[in-house]
């Protein structure tokens, strides 16, 4: 099937299709930042108060895990890394959401990159109070700026396989 669409959006080309049939097709990239489906059927689940995730439309995309092993050959973000088959590594990466809730208070992203962990603060009322809200495990803008300085300093052209991120 390979690429369905693509688009330019300012620099940034925006390709439409199933990214593990489009990764193959793509030129060098420098580095991957990453949010996928962690497989754990976000949609069914309590998202506090009584709303469900399925109340941002229902949904199934994360009802089973993805594989992201072909990433690893990048030097590489994957958040939900935690729920993925990889590798050990020295430098996680978490998101401290600062408050207890219903669902995660931190999250975490694998890297294989070298260094020690880091953690970025943000709560969640930071994060989303003014902000609408299109997703579900929608992240902070201020939170992928951050890791995108956590990629060596020659990264210039960065994949999302999952348009997560």
């Amino acid at each position: 099937m390979g690429i369905k669409k693509e688009v330019m959006i300012g620099d940034c080309r925006l390709i439409l299709g199933d990214c593990l049939e489009v990764m193959p097709l793509l030129d060098k990239v420098d580095a991957v930042l990453t949010d996928p489906p962690y497989g754990i059927g976000v949609g069914k689940m309590s998202m506090g108060k009584g709303k469900k995730a399925s109340s941002f439309n229902q949904f199934t995309w994360d009802d089973k895990v993805v594989e992201v092993k072909s990433l690893l050959g990048y030097p590489c973000i994957i958040w939900g890394g935690n729920y993925f088959d990889v590798p050990p590594s020295g430098k996680w990466l978490c998101w401290d959401k600062m408050q207890e809730f219903s669902g995660a208070d931190l999250e975490l992203a694998y890297t294989n990159l070298v260094g020690p962990s880091k953690s970025f603060k943000m709560s969640r009322i930071e994060a989303y109070g003014s902000v609408v809200r299109f997703h579900p495990t929608q992240k902070p803008i201020d939170l992928m700026m951050w890791c995108i300085k956590q990629l060596p300093n020659d990264t210039i052209t960065i994949l999302d396989p999952f348009m997560g991120s």
